[in-house]
């Protein structure tokens, strides 16, 4: 078995486990029991299959970036998740948990959000299955995402403002945990490699697709099935977790994940959580926590709302822990750079998160022969307002 993959437990490493309240116990357990052996079954297979090609648009395409090749001086290839239906990568994984859910026969998808690109996919999901949906989401976003809460609310989907703590991401997850617990009918899509085991596992597999493209991309282009570095933005870490799923034995690749520095690193203002980060749990899972010495969380920040979440899936922190993978901060104004530059010189419009992979090609010293994957997890589209109020 790999050494970075879950293990009987439900740990990578010292990092996972379930950590929840005895009344969600039931819930997960269910879940457990019967995850693998749904994913590995044909009715999913077939039908998930199915939706990723003609409803998703799948096999995104790698798109071999010329202009940015010649500015950083390597092959550079983008994985095209922005293409996908919705926008973002987060569809790959709230279909697949909607097929569970609904095999499952559960009454209803209870899902959290906060840059909203995982509300968007949630509410397309369950408008697809015909499943209802409640999409829980920070005030601070509510307000800084409207596009995305008028698109899940188009979908037929209710967003339930949460008004508690920093309104934020963090928020959100508490309380569609707690709603959760009083309706174990209803099944929790949990939009990243967060929260108690098995969903880190769940959501890494479902959204392994896009490595597993990669690879079979790159034998086409490059007659090789791995590339000499892949780079995804990282926030809970499921589009870098889907992106290096299928490389992480392969030590030849080296795995580059991006932090949002804000503020700056060293500063108050960032959601840097591998880098300030220590061991605590949160959201029923053991990882990496910006936390303060009494445990208490230390309220991240970031210009984008998909990254400012206090904490890492413990498959990112069992790859950092291990030296598998780097983990690099990037601040907002290096992001708002990166962001410009690539709508300029390729004509992408990026969404902020990924802003922040882009821009830390320009902290890596590359030969002209390596092969770069960086993973577009997102279209820009949701952070109009914010490039036009910095936009210079």
């Amino acid at each position: 078995m790999s050494n970075f993959q879950i293990d009987k437990n439900g740990y990578y490493g010292e990092y996972g486990g379930a950590f929840v309240p005895e009344m969600l116990y039931p819930n997960i357990t269910e879940i457990k029991e019967k995850y693998i052996s749904i994913i590995n079954s044909d009715e999913f297979k077939n039908l998930f299959n199915a939706i990723l090609k003609n409803y998703v648009s799948r096999p995104t395409p790698l798109y071999f970036s010329r202009k940015l090749s010649s500015i950083y001086n390597a092959k550079i290839y983008l994985k095209r998740e922005d293409l996908a239906h919705t926008g973002s990568h987060k569809i790959n994984n709230a279909i697949g948990q909607a097929i569970i859910a609904k095999i499952l026969a559960k009454k209803k998808i209870i899902a959290e959000t906060g840059a909203g690109q995982h509300g968007v996919a949630s509410a397309t999901a369950s408008a697809l299955m015909d499943l209802e949906c409640d999409v829980y989401m920070g005030e601070v976003d509510v307000h800084r995402q409207m596009q995305n809460v008028r698109k899940i609310q188009m979908l037929g989907a209710n967003v339930i403002p949460v008004k508690t703590g920093s309104r934020t991401l963090k928020d959100a997850i508490n309380e569609a945990i707690r709603e959760w617990i009083n309706n174990p009918d209803f099944y929790y899509l949990i939009g990243s490699v967060v929260g108690p085991d098995p969903y880190p596992d769940m959501v890494a597999r479902l959204q392994s697709i896009i490595s597993q493209e990669i690879k079979e991309q790159l034998i086409e282009n490059e007659n090789r099935d791995y590339p000499d570095f892949v780079i995804a933005c990282v926030g809970g870490g499921s589009n870098a977790a889907g992106a290096f799923y299928h490389f992480v034995d392969n030590t030849d690749v080296k795995l580059i994940g991006v932090e949002a520095a804000g503020k700056g690193i060293q500063t108050d203002k960032n959601a840097a959580t591998i880098n300030n980060g220590t061991l605590g749990v949160i959201h029923g899972s053991k990882t990496l926590v910006m936390q303060d010495s009494f445990g208490q969380i230390i309220e991240p920040y970031s210009i984008s709302a998909g990254l400012d979440y206090p904490a890492i899936g413990p498959f990112h922190a069992n790859l950092f822990k291990s030296k598998r993978a780097e983990y690099v901060g990037v601040d907002d104004r290096e992001a708002l750079r990166a962001a410009m530059l690539i709508s300029r010189e390729e004509g992408i419009l990026p969404a902020l998160e990924t802003a922040h992979a882009i821009a830390v090609l320009s902290k890596i010293k590359f030969k002209p022969d390596d092969i770069v994957v960086l993973n577009l997890s997102g279209r820009g589209d949701k952070d109009m307002e914010m490039y036009i109020k910095n936009m210079k």
